[in-house]
């Protein structure tokens, strides 16, 4: 391996420039190619950041570059696929999130990537923020007692000429859900990582507006393993879209934050919410393209550092499979109309 990480992006749609700027600005890593069925949007953008080597099919880069890893910029349903064939490639993979999405798929990538002793690791850059740690650390340490509700608001806007970009957008077969597991993922990841595992739900989902097959609006009551109870609201048919909003209650406090900061930190020692965990911005509510690049920096650097020291990294292939679980599970009851356990 060279002393730098050399990344490849796989996909040159909306998410491949946060990849890629994340990668040039690391000291540590080297982008080194751009991949697209559509070769010409891969050519374009790799004249944009100054890339040469430009492949049409992934076999091509697999054959034909010496990259040590990929970023999987695709469509959630041919991540499995991609990263697969990456595997077996021995190349480590950061995979945008969902992981994919059915079970099986995620199943089988996680198998490909330890069997062939590569790291796997999903981008909820969600995760990576001072406020979502802190506020995780605050009820791990038992900062507001027994926990009674952790509820999840994610009311995303996304115009009808957003899903009318894409072919593949708002279908089963390939996004695999609608305002869930394309928007919703990133929230629903969040509050099951502060909460804990879920036991079971019980839904509502379907497309109240937007002309698509899958759902711009559910609504989830969760029960969690704790025993604490839950409520999830994902769209993408309000309008505006509001900043995303996560409501932990316990016995001795309670904890409400968005994006933009701390709404409410309250608990029974009177301990002021932390400094480093008071503001930050609302990020893709209503365009997709509003996002940082900061959580995609953290998430390429931790991939680096765990190919170096031979780790797990920060958000394992296992670990981003729960949240496609949880997912599913809603689906599932909003078909069925019956309480689904995990």
């Amino acid at each position: 391996m060279s002393q730098k990480i050399r990344f490849a992006v796989i996909g040159a749609g909306v998410i491949a420039p946060l990849h890629a700027r994340a990668i040039q600005q690391h000291p540590e890593a080297e982008l080194v190619a751009f991949v697209d069925s559509v070769k010409e949007k891969a050519e374009k953008l790799a004249k944009e950041y100054g890339v040469s080597e430009v492949y049409g099919d992934i076999r091509e880069l697999l054959q034909e570059s010496d990259v040590d890893a990929v970023c999987i910029c695709l469509p959630s349903g041919l991540h499995s696929e991609v990263t697969i064939a990456a595997a077996e490639a021995g190349k480590h993979v950061l995979c945008e999130k969902p992981l994919d999405i059915t079970l099986a798929s995620m199943d089988a990538m996680i198998a490909a990537c330890r069997s062939h002793k590569v790291k796997l690791a999903t981008v909820f850059q969600k995760r990576t923020t001072e406020l979502a740690i802190q506020v995780r650390k605050a009820v791990q340490e038992g900062k507001l007692g027994k926990l009674v509700l952790g509820d999840a608001y994610l009311k995303y806007y996304r115009s009808p000429e957003y899903y009318k970009s894409a072919d593949w957008r708002g279908t089963w077969a390939v996004d695999g859900g609608g305002a869930l597991m394309n928007q919703g993922v990133h929230g629903i990841d969040i509050i099951r990582w502060i909460m804990g595992d879920v036991d079971s739900v019980f839904a509502y989902a379907a497309p109240l507006v937007r002309d698509i097959e899958v759902e711009d609006t559910a609504v989830a009551v969760v029960r969690y393993k704790n025993g604490a109870f839950g409520v999830i609201q994902g769209t993408t048919s309000v309008n505006p879209g509001q900043e995303p909003r996560f409501e932990i209650h316990g016995e001795h406090g309670s904890i409400i934050y968005g994006d933009s900061g701390i709404k409410l930190w309250k608990t029974i020692d009177g301990e002021e919410p932390p400094a480093a965990a008071a503001s930050s911005k609302a990020e893709g509510s209503n365009d997709p393209q509003a996002i940082s690049n900061d959580g995609h920096y953290i998430l390429i650097d931790d991939l680096i550092h765990a190919i170096r020291e031979d780790r797990d990294p920060l958000i394992s292939g296992e670990e981003a499979r729960k949240a496609v679980e949880l997912i599913l599970a809603i689906y599932e009851s909003a078909r069925t109309g019956r309480e689904v356990k995990l």
